[in-house]
């Protein structure tokens, strides 16, 4: 067995050019703030059925391209790693009741 590499199509970014990362970072975040944008953070996963019904049981990324799993609950969840994430902001945005400030809401997320 030989050693264990990054997947193709990945890279590491390694201490020396961290830096420049944070740099295009924080200048994207400066221009978000300045244009009334605020940032949102959805959870990582979600339920399966969050991806199924936002993008469709029969798309290539239900089907072909998402981490699925179940958890340890009782009884067993289905769980996904989000392929994309505007099923999780819609979801929050939902849930959290952002709506109710009125208005336009300006979001965005990594």
């Amino acid at each position: 067995m030989g050693l264990i590499q990054a997947l193709r199509g990945t890279r590491d970014i390694l201490p020396d050019e961290v830096g420049y990362w944070q740099q295009v970072e924080a200048i994207a975040q400066q221009i978000l703030n300045r244009a009334a944008y605020r940032e949102i953070r959805p959870p990582i996963f979600e339920r399966t059925e969050l991806f199924e019904r936002g993008i469709g049981e029969a798309t290539d990324v239900v089907g072909k391209e998402m981490y699925t799993f179940n958890d340890r609950a009782t009884p067993p969840r289905s769980v996904t790693l989000r392929p994309e994430g505007t099923a999780g902001v819609v979801r929050a945005y939902i849930q959290n009741s952002l709506y109710a400030a009125g208005g336009v809401q300006r979001l965005w997320y990594t």
